[in-house]
């Protein structure tokens, strides 16, 4: 699936519910206490959940933006010998879980600076967050350890109550391995296409925060791997390991699903006709980055819907784009009553509004 986006780690858990029969939210948890499932900024800088022996694929190789961020603090006129070493005292502390305010404390510390407050935080918020001073700039923590990536992985660390925790990954995941740009990109190609493919370059690029050029040199080396394909007049790609077994898969029959906000399955690709008309796209691809929670129904979208959690009560409230059969309202109806098991919740109620 290319990670579980984990701006909403509850959204997160909804997707991997969607793909694991039976799964429950306690396996998560643990997966995450025992450091096998990692919450870390990856593609576009954003924040996934992703496996822990996978998660250099995904910083790695989706690296580039921090380094186009570097090259644009070095053309507002920061010296390079000040950035580096904004970045090497960042690194160096996160040894060990600390939360933004003590990442600016101890950084702001080696640096002989005075760390700042600045206002900010993300999808429209004006609150003040603390910041660091790098040369004439002034940098929020979250989008110094963006830039970080330029010279080293962090991930999540447990939280404290609300406050999130920040920690480098080769002292937080056992058996750390990381490894060279190149192959990570490469790699991370290859895990885009078994997710998404068949897929174009522009795809990709939009996939990763990659410009066009750099997207491009990835295909070009993995290029004997791939092949084309035609799907109504638009030449596309996938791996040429996967040509069989897609040429031969089937719908056995019309299936429903529920994704969740920020699904990945809805995010995969530039051009989204294959998954939505365009009169209904603003109710999916919502302002400030928002994307809502869909019904599939053979692989589009044929509504969205949205939940509230009382105590021990499920309500499901789905909008319909277009009418339903009933087997797909009979699929809606299972897929709530498995939702509900997941959330630990005993009944579940089921509303339809066109």
């Amino acid at each position: 699936m290319g990670g579980a986006q984990a701006q909403l780690v509850s959204a997160a858990q909804i997707s991997l519910w969607a793909r694991v029969q039976n799964l429950q939210i306690a396996y998560i948890e643990k997966a995450m206490a025992e450091r096998k499932l990692v919450k870390a900024s990856c593609m576009r800088c954003t924040l996934f959940l992703v496996p822990s022996n996978e998660l250099a694929v995904f910083s790695v190789g989706a690296a580039s933006r921090a380094r186009r961020e570097v090259a644009w603090t070095l053309r507002q006129g920061v010296p390079e010998k000040t950035i580096r070493a904004a970045l090497d005292a960042t690194l160096s502390v996160l040894d060990q879980p600390l939360t933004r305010k003590e990442i600016a404390e101890q950084v702001s510390q080696k640096l002989r600076i005075k760390k700042r407050a600045v206002r900010g935080g993300g999808w429209g918020r004006k609150s003040e967050v603390v910041a660091v001073p790098v040369g004439k700039l002034t940098f929020p923590v979250v989008d110094l350890i963006h830039l970080v990536t330029d010279k080293g992985i962090v991930c999540y660390g447990p939280p404290r109550g609300n406050e999130p925790n920040f920690v480098r990954a080769d002292a937080w995941i056992p058996k750390w391995k990381n490894i060279e740009k190149e192959e990570a990109e490469d790699a991370l190609l290859r895990r885009y296409l078994k997710s998404f493919g068949p897929a174009t370059i522009h795809d990709f690029a939009m996939w990763t925060g990659m410009t066009l050029t750099e997207a491009r040199a990835i295909w070009t080396r993995q290029q004997s791997k791939l092949v084309s394909v035609e799907i109504e007049g638009k030449k596309v790609f996938l791996l040429q390991e996967d040509l069989d077994e897609l040429t031969r898969a089937r719908l056995e029959s019309p299936r429903a699903r529920l994704l969740p906000y920020f699904d990945s399955f809805i995010l995969g690709h530039k051009e989204r006709e294959h998954l939505l008309s365009k009169q209904h796209h603003t109710k999916v691809y919502r302002p400030q980055g928002w994307v809502a929670p869909v019904v599939l129904v053979n692989g589009r979208i044929a509504g969205v819907w949205e939940h509230e959690q009382k105590k021990n009560q499920l309500r499901v409230r789905v909008t319909k784009f277009q009418p339903f059969a009933r087997n797909i309202q009979n699929d809606i109806h299972e897929e709530t009553r498995d939702l509900a098991r997941f959330l630990e919740c005993a009944n579940v109620n089921v509303e339809f509004n066109q």
